[in-house]
């Protein structure tokens, strides 16, 4: 066996929890009905990632160790939500910038990298475990927030509509999949606005974006939110931006 066989970073052949976890979809359809009934109900988010994402994260991780700063974020491992609890470094990122808006919209809606984390924990520790895929996982779930700055996407119920379908362009997650098919179903009984395509252009937003996991966050929070969506390809939110914010959480009616 050579040296490079010896020492490579692929976990796939002896971790099926990340790589081959059976898909449990019927678990992942019961938690979408309750979520599609109340989109505040995060942990319905995190119960269908856990039933269809294992393999996407596997391969994310993967993904990230081919790009051109894939191998040192990799190798640092920092746990950005701790980064993003420092209410001190976020006050010194300079106003225009993608740290400045993702501020503004954390303290205007309540929010908390933590929070979010601890939404995650419920139902299943696996996110904590000390393995680079769990890690991956950990970065996806403290990023989500910065992708609705990214984005424009707000936390209206359209607004996570697209930015699930634009996750599921950028992630390949089979749980993105499920929650953007389930939102756009519900969608489609709205026929006063354009509620399908705002959810359709958000997956085209994200499949034409570079990808995003592999980027520098430190570097990305410091940039102007106009010059990062430039150098990221991340065009205009058309669709979204011309339904009223006011009818916008008419989005996903509740089932008849």
């Amino acid at each position: 066996m050579t040296l490079a066989a010896e020492t490579t970073t692929d976990f796939r052949a002896d971790e099926p929890r990340w790589d081959a976890a059976k898909m449990r979809w019927g678990h992942a359809w019961r938690a979408l009905q309750k979520l599609l009934a109340d989109k505040d109900d995060t942990h319905q988010v995190f119960e269908i990632m856990r039933a269809l994402n294992g393999r996407s994260t596997a391969n994310g991780y993967q993904r990230l160790l081919q790009t051109t700063h894939g191998g040192r974020i990799a190798y640092a491992r920092e746990e950005f939500a701790r980064k993003l609890m420092d209410d001190a470094w976020l006050d010194s990122l300079p106003a225009g910038s993608v740290g400045a808006a993702y501020r503004e919209f954390i303290r205007s809606e309540h929010l908390s990298a933590e929070g979010l984390a601890d939404v995650s924990r419920e139902g299943g520790n696996e996110i904590e475990e000390q393995h680079p895929y769990a890690w991956f996982g950990r970065r996806t779930r403290d990023v989500h927030d910065i992708w609705h700055i990214l984005s424009g996407y707000h936390r209206d119920a359209l607004g996570e509509a697209c930015l699930v379908a634009f996750s599921f362009a950028q992630t390949g997650g089979l749980g993105w999949a499920l929650i953007a098919f389930g939102a756009w179903t519900r969608a489609r009984k709205s026929k006063d606005y354009p509620y399908t395509k705002a959810i359709w252009q958000g997956y085209r937003r994200g499949k034409a974006a570079k990808w995003l996991l592999g980027e520098d966050y430190e570097r990305i929070m410091a940039e102007p939110l106009e010059a990062a969506r430039k150098r990221l390809g991340i065009t205009p939110a058309t669709w979204y931006d011309a339904i009223p914010a006011e009818v916008r959480d008419g989005a996903l009616p509740k089932a008849a």
